[in-house]
């Protein structure tokens, strides 16, 4: 039985959060769940508790849904933050809205803060059926979690124990009023359909296929763990931690360690290190292309787009960046010796006063990017191609094009500082300028 001291309970260990998060949909779950911490706040000590609607725009009663959740939070004397958020085109739109919601939740919660998501058993045996029909991994199958990472803070879900039927009989017995959204009801959705057809199908036939489910779950996690920690190993060799300031803010695995394993034990890898990284499972298909192109010739650079993510091998790494990629750099005029931000979100050029370096001379300066032929003569060696150089440095060729190029009048002086033209180097004791380039995050993961 639902009651707001079980609750209490259940809140117990996170009770020291500078704020609790409350995702209120105005449904029946999150309605409950807004009661329950209302009256638990008149005799506990809580933290501060705040509600985030989120407002997709796609039903005509949207702006009613949110009206109902502002007014309910008034009653209470709760602060409420509504969100509208832009969906992004794909093949899902439950998938989509679940992003843009997890995304606007994130958005918002500090550190250590707590997210609080009104997902009962009901939506936990939902989940997992629903996984286990589209042939999820094994990861997959140990449900939603009850609290995992999110943003800067922590998300929890406290009402996993519970039945709807349990929390629609207290809600009932509370007076409280909630908002019926269409969706539940449309069977061209996957999860109305396992609710309303399959699931009840299930427990007419097997009454005690909850236990079964949960005991399944509590089996996934076990195993989960234990994958986890020859995972965790495997990774101790393969990462790939770059002293190069151009490639730390990408992850990557070294590709020479990952050929050194078996293929359940690449894909064990690789699903470990996306879940590490907060990325959505690549499907059986997908991994399969992934650990493919583990072999692929060097100069073929494969790309694997997966969601809002991909994967490129280059130069002996697996790197994982955004679904955009990297973009080549957009040149520009260089106005002034100092901070210069590079167009097209390509970062910073970073300039400053010092010894050594390059020397200025009056000139058309410009910032420029690789057209492909450039070379460049280093003090004391002989001439070396641009191509030459980044093969030497373990570039990977998805950067090249980024890295910007400084000119003046026409003629190469600099490669973002790394190498600089004798015939504009400053000698070390002498005044010049020295160089750095700090990439920008077009690339970067969300």
């Amino acid at each position: 039985m639902f009651t707001p001291q079980a609750l209490h309970e259940h809140l117990a260990h996170c009770a020291q959060a500078p704020v609790w998060w409350l995702g209120l949909s105005g449904g029946l779950d999150s309605m409950v769940l807004l009661e329950a911490l209302a009256q638990l706040g008149k005799t506990c000590q809580l933290p501060p508790v705040v509600a985030v609607h989120v407002h997709h725009g796609l039903h005509p009663l949207a702006d009613k849904w949110a009206e109902h959740c502002e007014q309910q939070c008034v009653l209470r004397n709760i602060p409420l933050h509504i969100k509208h958020v832009q969906l992004e085109p794909g093949a899902s739109i439950e998938a989509a809205a679940r992003d843009a919601r997890y995304q606007a939740f994130a958005s918002l919660i500090g550190p250590e803060d707590v997210l609080l998501l009104a997902h009962h058993l009901d939506d936990q045996l939902e989940t997992l059926l629903f996984r286990l029909v589209r042939g999820t991994g094994l990861r997959g199958l140990s449900g939603m979690p009850a609290s995992r990472q999110l943003g800067s803070g922590q998300l929890f879900r406290p009402l996993l124990g519970w039945r709807r039927n349990e929390l629609e009989t207290w809600a009932e017995e509370q007076g409280l009023r909630w908002i019926e959204d269409p969706a539940n009801a449309d069977a061209r959705f996957a999860r109305t359909t396992l609710r309303h057809q399959i699931l009840p199908v299930l427990r007419q036939h097997w009454p005690m296929v909850d236990s079964s489910l949960l005991r399944l779950i509590e089996h996934v996690e076990e195993a989960t763990s234990l994958l986890d920690e020859r995972a965790a190993q495997d990774f101790e060799r393969a990462e790939a931690v770059s002293q190069d300031p151009w490639l730390q803010p990408w992850p990557a695995l070294r590709v020479a360690v990952l050929l050194t394993l078996s293929a359940a034990r690449q894909n064990n890898l690789l699903r470990y290190w996306l879940h590490q990284q907060g990325r959505r499972m690549p499907d059986h298909r997908q991994s399969e292309v992934v650990l493919d192109q583990l072999g692929a010739a060097e100069d073929s650079q494969p790309v694997v787009q997966i969601d809002d993510y991909q994967l490129c091998r280059s130069a002996g790494h697996l790197w994982l960046q955004s679904a955009k990629g990297i973009a080549a750099g957009v040149p520009q005029p260089l106005v002034a010796f100092g901070n210069t931000v590079l167009a097209g979100g390509n970062g910073v050029l970073c300039m400053r006063q010092a010894q050594g370096g390059i020397s200025y001379r009056p000139g058309n300066w410009q910032i420029g990017y690789r057209q492909g032929g450039e070379r460049l003569k280093l003090a004391g060696r002989p001439h070396r191609t641009l191509k030459r150089l980044f093969q030497e440095a373990g570039i990977p060729g998805w950067l090249r094009p980024a890295v910007p190029l400084l000119f003046c009048d026409g003629e190469l002086v600099s490669v973002a500082g790394r190498w600089n033209a004798e015939a504009f180097s400053a000698g070390n004791e002498q005044p010049g300028w020295r160089i750095e380039w700090q990439p920008g995050a077009q690339s970067l993961l969300p």
